[in-house]
């Protein structure tokens, strides 16, 4: 995320141990005859983003069991470390200095927002730790600040997402609003974090482009719970809908006072706002309204049923949500690069591991959860499918999935 939106989806520059920016070489540490190499995870596990960040752990979790069932690298044990960010970047970078302090984590899965991980990139980068998110979507966090120009520069080797970035999500979600939904006004607020503000950018742009007019535009504080104002202006600005670039803990609300304040217009969104618990903020008011989200359900992955019937026999209580299948494979990113590491080393777990799997991890190709998974020079992942879904009967429908092509 950015959240990516449900979509969508950022502490010191030291970051290493003894501050001296190195990171731990000595990660993993022999118990019973076998290593113990563990993944961290960051997410928001407490707080109103808590329903994804959830996800993600338990997601996380569940790959380095499996792996361990299955003996994947032999003499090597999985187990996990995570930390709650709260969807707080001061806290995400805190998390990230503790988690580069921690010596047996050779790679993160995490963050779920794109304004955690800018906090958390160059000190993960400086301690030479692999970080993968399964969710942030802000283009700048790979390809640099003038992407927008097309001028792209990776700034961390240390950072890869299984999840693919707004540039695609966003102009997606405008050629469906214009081309499919024929949608010719469009009303665009956003909540002025990176991930929505970002998002909503892209979106406009590429509405305008196709011939589409924006009819006005606003901005919501993140937190509020009066949003009367902007939908009086979205209700007499002619919108025939809005877009929104934001989560759902806002996105709910906004929808149903915007039905209320006479705006009859469907509410679409990213990554961000395509969790359950939008419907239910929206008060019966969500009913029309939209979301992308990255890839396609994985309820209808052939590669996705032993994950889905996992998590089940795992018996967590919280569900896998948008990001579970892009975090699972996020995890076995990370034990992937692991097996090649002791690969590559005759079988033994090389004693700078950490290094070793920043190093293989650009380079791992597998079929994953979400079907195929590899990263391309700048970090990002090759899958660049999404979905659009629409709340129908008090639920997320899927209306059409594709993959974007330029």
């Amino acid at each position: 995320m950015a959240v990516a939106v449900t979509g969508a989806l950022t502490l010191s520059a030291c970051g290493s141990r003894g501050g001296s920016g190195s990171g731990s070489d000595n990660a993993g540490s022999k118990t019973g005859g076998t290593t113990k190499v563990v993944v961290g995870v960051d997410s928001p596990t407490s707080g109103g983003l808590s329903a994804l960040g959830l996800g993600i752990r338990n997601s996380v979790e569940l790959a380095t069991k499996i792996a361990n069932e299955k003996n994947y690298v032999p003499g090597v044990t999985f187990s996990i470390e995570a930390k709650d960010d709260q969807a707080n970047p001061t806290t995400g970078k805190q998390n990230a200095t503790a988690l580069v302090d921690s010596k047996d984590v050779v790679g993160v899965v995490g963050p779920l927002n794109s304004s955690v991980s800018q906090t958390m990139q160059k000190v993960f980068d400086d301690g030479k730790l692999a970080q993968v998110s399964p969710s942030n979507t802000n283009p700048e966090l790979s390809l640099g600040a003038k992407w927008g120009d097309n001028q792209f520069v990776r700034q961390y080797k240390s950072y890869f997402r299984t999840a693919t970035t707004d540039v695609v999500q966003g102009k997606f979600a405008a050629q469906y609003l214009y081309n499919d939904a024929k949608k010719t006004k469009v009303y665009v607020i956003d909540d002025k974090k990176t991930y929505g503000a970002g998002l909503a950018a892209i979106f406009a742009d590429e509405f305008k482009k196709l011939g589409g007019t924006v009819v006005g535009s606003d901005h919501i504080n993140p937190g509020d719970k009066d949003f009367s104002a902007v939908a009086t202006k979205v209700a007499s600005s002619g919108a025939d809908s809005v877009y929104y670039g934001g989560e759902y803990p806002d996105a709910g609300p906004l929808s149903d006072q915007l039905k209320k304040g006479g705006a009859k217009v469907p509410l679409f969104g990213g990554d961000g706002i395509y969790d359950p618990e939008f419907v239910k903020l929206a008060n019966g008011n969500g009913e029309g309204d939209l979301a992308t989200s990255v890839g396609v359900p994985v309820e209808e992955l052939d590669t996705a049923k032993e994950f889905v019937a996992n998590y089940a026999k795992a018996g967590y209580k919280d569900a896998y949500a948008a990001y579970g299948g892009y975090s699972y494979d996020a995890a076995w990113s990370i034990i992937e690069a692991v097996k090649a590491a002791v690969d590559h080393n005759g079988g033994k777990v090389p004693a700078d591991l950490r290094t070793k799997v920043l190093d293989e991890l650009g380079k791992v190709k597998f079929t994953g959860v979400t079907g195929p998974v590899s990263f391309d020079q700048y970090g990002d992942t090759t899958n660049k499918q999404l979905t659009v879904y629409s709340v129908q009967g008090g639920a997320w429908k899927k209306v059409k999935s594709g993959t974007y092509s330029g």
